[in-house]
């Protein structure tokens, strides 16, 4: 086992490589050891070096809508009526606390991604 610090994309890639020739490694074996050190360490890069934020309210809800095949009127429930849902889509109207609550727990959106970067108007 040769493990070193990933400090480029050439390091990057060359972790890649070798989890890929080890990811089937009977768990207790030297290579399964090397391997979870291997995906830490990639991990901890990619963390570093691109972090993933939380997602925009707009888009959390767009995407939750996509997931289960949601059309605009079915988001009434949680935002109020069609014009108040276009105008929350079409960032024209920011969430109020009421719709993020209703939005939580009605569709399980994280309130992580609906209280993220309060969309401006």
């Amino acid at each position: 086992m040769n493990i070193k610090p990933i400090r480029n994309d050439d390091d990057l890639r060359a972790a890649f490589e070798r989890l890929e020739a080890i990811f089937q490694a009977p768990e207790g074996s030297a290579e399964a050891d090397e391997m979870e050190i291997l995906v830490a360490l990639v991990e901890a890069c990619e963390n570093r070096h691109y972090p993933i934020g939380p997602a925009d309210p707009v888009e959390a809800i767009k995407f939750r809508m996509e997931q289960q095949g949601l059309a605009p009127k079915d988001l009434e429930p949680y935002i109020g009526s069609s014009g108040r849902v276009s105008e929350i889509l079409n960032r024209k109207r920011p969430l109020s606390l009421r719709m993020i609550k209703r939005l939580h727990d009605g569709l399980r959106i994280p309130y992580e991604s609906l209280l993220s970067q309060a969309h401006s108007i």
